[in-house]
């Protein structure tokens, strides 16, 4: 198998990772904006699009967000199936013929939100499929600057409104494994804003309040919170479950365990890629391709 990759950072060598253990083989090309750039061991740096050849079973997208659609109009050409890092998009203006011309292209996409192969949202998906609660929290928080170690929280993406930051883009995992679950609201109301001390110049916190028929969502997501925290609360008739995704279990308000299966971090990244692997050997459509991930942006931006 021969993969191209377009933006070799933390995110990319992630899905790299995932290829190589399932299928070791794997001849890995990244297409590099720079001679300069620094050389990984096993992949092969082209840097111009005249480089790639034909032969290429799939490419993945990972540059920053606000590349991704120039990134996609190049690619496009090859009628080779996309592996596009979340967001799709960083904005919505101009966009909407990019997801036409790529539908009407019949090129294969998906859009990867790993959180989606989380096991407790697979055990949710199960459940949800026989009764919806009747009150759906999920609420995410963590400190930005503890996000990537060594670096400069300030010159990140996270912290540049032109490179697609901000905290609703960021953590749009919330909003998308929320429709996963609960399916499309029949109205959304979003709020956003800045208010802590962080020196970025992208929104730190957002809320959104989500309308379903006899329930209810509420999904908060904030920048600063000192001690990360990501769950979600499910109100049922006669109980509430506590389903934490960094512990990777679901509880009773009690304290009873539901449900605690073995998990590591990289095995969502993992569980993804041999999902979108079996699709494309099986010529089989994703889920969560680029039209679906277009009407998740538009949910997310919908104050733009």
């Amino acid at each position: 198998m021969k993969v191209l990759i377009v933006g070799f950072g933390s995110i990319a060598q992630k899905h790299m990772h995932a290829l190589k253990q399932l299928v070791p083989d794997t001849k890995i090309l990244a297409l590099r904006n720079s001679m300069q750039s620094i050389r990984y061991e096993g992949v092969k740096d082209l840097h111009s699009i005249t480089e790639i050849p034909g032969d290429i079973d799939f490419a993945i997208i990972s540059n920053p967000t606000s590349e991704h659609a120039r990134t996609i109009e190049m690619l496009l050409p090859l009628r080779k199936p996309l592996f596009i890092e979340k967001p799709v998009f960083h904005e919505l203006a101009g966009l909407e013929s990019l997801v036409r011309e790529t539908q009407a292209a019949d090129v294969y996409t998906y859009v990867a939100c790993n959180l989606r192969f989380h096991p407790v949202i697979q055990f949710l998906k199960k459940k949800f499929e026989q009764k919806r609660p009747l009150e759906y929290v999920s609420y995410c928080g963590s400190y930005l600057p503890n996000w990537r170690p060594n670096t400069d929280y300030r010159k990140n993406y996270s912290a540049i409104k032109m490179l697609g930051g901000g905290v609703r883009l960021d953590l749009i995992h919330e909003l998308d494994f929320c429709c996963y679950l609960m399916g499309k609201p029949t109205k959304i109301h979003g709020e956003r804003a800045k208010i802590s001390r962080l020196e970025i110049e992208t929104e730190d916190i957002a809320h959104y309040t989500l309308s379903y028929p006899n329930t209810f969502a509420t999904i908060t997501l904030n920048y600063y919170r000192p001690e990360a925290r990501r769950d979600i609360e499910l109100v049922w008739e006669d109980v509430i479950w506590k389903a934490d995704l960094l512990q990777a279990e679901v509880r009773e308000s009690s304290g009873e365990l539901i449900f605690q299966p073995e998990f590591e971090p990289m095995d969502s990244y993992l569980n993804q890629m041999n999902y979108f692997l079996e699709c494309v050997k099986g010529n089989k459509r994703p889920m969560n391709d680029i039209t679906e991930a277009w009407d998740i942006l538009k949910l997310c931006l919908q104050d733009a």
